[in-house]
């Protein structure tokens, strides 16, 4: 390298859909990160391949020689592998990546981590503290093995905070991308745990994960209501009903920092949106710039809500509203006067047209219900706000015990297998 070339810091060999059985296959790739001294690679791009244990075995040691690495890329590396070979696999990699002080950010979409193969990935989020970025999207998780992922981003909490009280600056955990993963209501206990232990979270991604009402209001109030610095969450295709629309409520004021809120297709229904456009209405989410609710079955009672959220000043930053496939006309006069307001704010901020201003195209619009069906809907809302409140003391109760066991001075019960598998790669570094 000439003394003119600036020294290169990206590493990429993203999408050449590569087959890498072993380190002969490997070996003609990687000539860049064989310099002595190592190049100073902040970013590693490896998706988009294929990697046998051999070759993941022979990267290795190379990746431990890289101290600058800040970001790597290890989605889609395991297509047409066995089973039996990605556990072995993953473990070589990232123990490797345990020995790299920089590293904050780690993409490992589009590999299936079932319950058969997630306890390196356990192993590694447990130990690795200088972690500030997960991203974990379609991994096939569900609710067992997500569970384990939410418990061990809670013992992560645990190790950031042993290292910070030795003195050491310790980032938090940023950002949880989780989506597409099946983690469903039975692994929301176990998050709303781990989110707990990490308030200072600024980015939750958990978008179709087939989590149901119960679930939703659990992650929001034990879980993400702690976390007052969240600028951006995105819930959509999952289920809120008038449960998580009320939890949803309850919580959002709270997110003063709060800039995008994706809750579409998530069935906030008519009452439902009411209530949590109400609360955005209060003024406390000011910053507010983007708000997905599209296929929601928002009615004209929502609508007229979110229209005097924004025209009151309660969300005097919004600029860019989805609607489409809700129960309004797409002519409604609502419609036309929030067009209205976030076009001048675009036109005031000097800003070209595009898809972070205005409003959606609204081309799948329902008719809404008649009179008889929204009286005969309120009728059963008011049953469900009876039933959902005894459940909601009843819950608060239980979360007090819990924060009283938590704060107790009892020994950890971990998983035996995933905690030998995590000291065992400490050793390693």
């Amino acid at each position: 390298m000439s003394a003119s070339t600036p020294p290169q810091t990206i590493f990429s060999l993203s999408n050449l859909s590569l087959k890498l059985d072993t380190a002969a296959h490997l070996s003609p790739h990687i000539a860049p990160l064989l310099t002595t001294p190592p190049p100073p690679i902040t970013t590693l791009l490896l998706n988009g391949n294929t990697l046998g244990v051999p070759a993941c075995e022979a990267l290795a040691p190379i990746l431990r020689s890289l101290p600058t690495l800040q970001t790597a890329n290890l989605a889609d590396i395991f297509t047409s592998r066995l089973l039996a070979e990605i556990p072995p696999a993953l473990s070589a990699l990232l123990t490797a990546l345990l020995a790299c002080p920089a590293l904050h950010t780690v993409d490992l979409s589009d590999n299936a981590f079932g319950l058969n193969t997630v306890a390196p990935l356990v192993a590694f989020l447990k130990a690795h503290v200088p972690l500030r970025h997960l991203v974990l999207n379609n991994n096939g998780l569900g609710p067992h093995a997500g569970a384990l992922i939410a418990e061990a981003l809670e013992a992560l909490a645990a190790r950031k905070e042993e290292a910070r009280r030795a003195g050491r600056e310790v980032p938090d955990l940023e950002t949880i991308v989780c989506g597409r993963n099946r983690l469903e209501s039975g692994s929301m206990a176990a998050w709303a745990k781990a989110l707990r232990r990490h308030p200072g979270v600024r980015v939750v991604r958990m978008t179709q994960n087939g989590i149901r009402q119960e679930g939703i209001a659990t992650l929001l109030r034990e879980g993400l209501k702690g976390c007052e610095g969240l600028e951006v969450l995105d819930l959509q295709d999952n289920t809120f009903t008038m449960v998580g629309s009320r939890a949803l409520a309850a919580v959002v004021g709270g997110w003063k920092g709060l800039r995008e809120l994706g809750v579409g297709d998530c069935l906030l229904g008519g009452k439902g949106s009411v209530l949590v456009f109400g609360a955005l209405a209060r003024g406390e989410n000011k910053g507010l710039r983007t708000l997905r609710v599209q296929f929601d079955e928002v009615d004209g009672r929502g609508l007229g809500e979110l229209a005097r959220a924004v025209k009151g000043g309660g969300l005097e930053e919004l600029r860019r509203v989805e609607l489409n496939g809700n129960r309004f006309a797409e002519d409604d006069e609502r419609v036309v006067e929030l067009r209205e307001v976030l076009e001048g704010r675009r036109e005031a901020a000097g800003e070209e047209e595009g898809e972070e201003w205005g409003i959606d195209e609204l081309e799948d619009m329902e008719s809404e219900e008649d009179e008889d069906e929204e009286d005969e809907d309120d009728e059963k809302d008011r049953e469900e706000d009876a039933e959902e409140e005894e459940k909601e003391m009843k819950a608060d109760s239980m979360l007090k015990v819990v924060d009283q066991e938590e704060n107790a001075p009892v020994a950890e019960k971990d998983d035996a297998e995933v905690d030998e598998l995590a000291d065992a790669l400490q050793k390693k570094i």
